[in-house]
């Protein structure tokens, strides 16, 4: 009986914090909040920052931000235009190139993106960086994080949010935070998983659309990462994505509506 009533509780609580993801409409679990998780995460991007090596005065470094601060601006212009300015609240954006051989970005909650050299011959041009930036964006605005960090609470019994779960078995919720930003130690980021990839890529190409970057250079972006990997492991960036041809259908399927999106902002 016991049994029953918590199981019971516990699908009260999941229910009573579902939420809908800005823009795609998507539900997701929803106990952690951003005052929550993003001091966290500002936390853990400043300890990886200090245990890097920085481009700054450089031409891709310099990329990185202005594409990065591009993106931001027109993304929250746009979810203000469509009241979804809370989505965005406690956002600190930042954007750094990290020096590694790794093929990878990332974005911890709140807007704190990274990027490696060693995806910048990959991304060619400014338009190629716009590719991967919306993408990370995107995990941010669609709080992919936080609906990870959700789920790993409730999967673990610890439901009654982070300041409790944090009193209750402090390693255990620090590891599930770290689990759901996606930090593996060693700069390697966890990838997310195909759902929200997809995800991210569909919101991505609006994003760069938004920010006055041709939303058709993104299939051949992806042509490329694909082929870079031919014959070897996948780059992490791509090692729980859908198939390359499936994402490229994806995101022909989206292109009308984000060429809608660059044609508008090019009349501005």
């Amino acid at each position: 009986m016991l049994k029953k009533i918590s199981i019971l509780f516990l699908i009260g609580i999941v229910t009573y914090s579902c939420a809908k993801v800005p823009l795609s409409g998507r539900n997701q679990l929803s106990l952690v909040s951003n005052a929550e998780i993003l001091p966290m995460s500002y936390d853990q991007y400043a300890q990886v920052l200090s245990e890097s090596k920085l481009v700054t005065n450089t031409a891709e470094g310099q990329m990185v931000v202005k594409v990065g601060r591009r993106i931001a601006d027109a993304v929250s212009k746009y979810m203000a235009e469509r009241g979804y300015e809370k989505a965005l609240e406690g956002f600190a954006w930042e954007f750094n190139l990290i020096e590694s051989e790794q093929v990878n970005a990332w974005c911890m909650p709140g807007g704190k993106v990274a990027f490696y050299t060693g995806i910048m011959p990959i991304c060619q041009d400014e338009a190629g960086v716009a590719v991967v930036m919306g993408h990370e964006v995107a995990h941010a605005v669609a709080s992919h994080a936080r609906e990870r960090m959700s789920n790993g609470l409730v999967l673990n019994g610890l439901i009654g949010g982070v300041q409790v779960a944090m009193g209750q078995n402090p390693t255990l919720t620090q590891n599930i935070f770290l689990q759901a930003v996606g930090y593996g130690g060693q700069l390697g980021m966890l990838s997310f998983s195909r759902r929200h990839e997809l995800e991210a890529d569909q919101l991505g190409l609006d994003f760069m659309a938004l920010a006055g970057y041709d939303p058709r250079v993104a299939p051949a972006f992806w042509e490329r990462m694909n082929a870079g990997s031919s014959g070897n492991r996948p780059p992490d960036f791509l090692s729980t994505h859908p198939g390359p041809n499936r994402r490229i259908d994806e995101l022909n399927k989206q292109m009308p509506k984000s060429m809608e999106y660059y044609e508008k902002s090019n009349k501005q």
